[in-house]
């Protein structure tokens, strides 16, 4: 996997990023609230769209380290878009954009983002303790198996 970023990398700020498939997304596969997340995400997209890498699998892990995230004790999820990584509360606002009957969230982006990423910690943090852990990665249904790009090939990348 080639990642190029440009300096400046310790930010949770969103930041340009190549090599990386549009819509991608890294969540923590064994976090209940994460994978959740992915069904939420599945059920009110209008097409297929994203696709998904777990930060526990040898990619996820590898994208995580490039992006500065811990993939033991990750603090965040990612979201790829327009050739941007998006990082906390900016990630799942770039998520809800894309969503059936949540455009309105674009009005949330005018919060300063160290609020909205204090209460996305807040969640964050605790997430484990409030929605509980499962030592299994999530398993793809069959129509999420597509969607899983824990070892994207060459041709997958754009």
């Amino acid at each position: 996997m080639k990642l190029r970023m440009r300096a400046g990398s310790g930010s949770w700020a969103p930041r340009p990023v190549s090599g990386l498939p549009d819509s991608l997304i890294l969540f923590d596969g064994v976090c209940i609230l994460c994978s959740s997340w992915v069904r939420f995400i599945l059920e009110h997209e209008t097409s297929p769209r994203f696709r998904f890498m777990r930060i526990q699998s040898a990619s996820g892990r590898a994208l995580a380290t490039a992006l500065g995230i811990d993939s033991d004790e990750p603090e965040t999820n990612v979201v790829i878009v327009g050739g941007n990584a998006y990082f906390k509360a900016d990630a799942a606002l770039a998520v809800l954009h894309h969503l059936k009957g949540y455009g309105w969230t674009r009005c949330l982006g005018a919060i300063p983002r160290p609020v909205r990423n204090w209460l996305y910690d807040r969640v964050a943090r605790n997430r484990y303790a409030l929605f509980g852990k499962d030592e299994r990665c999530l398993l793809p249904s069959p129509a999420l198996a597509g969607r899983i790009m824990d070892e994207p090939t060459e041709s997958s990348m754009s």
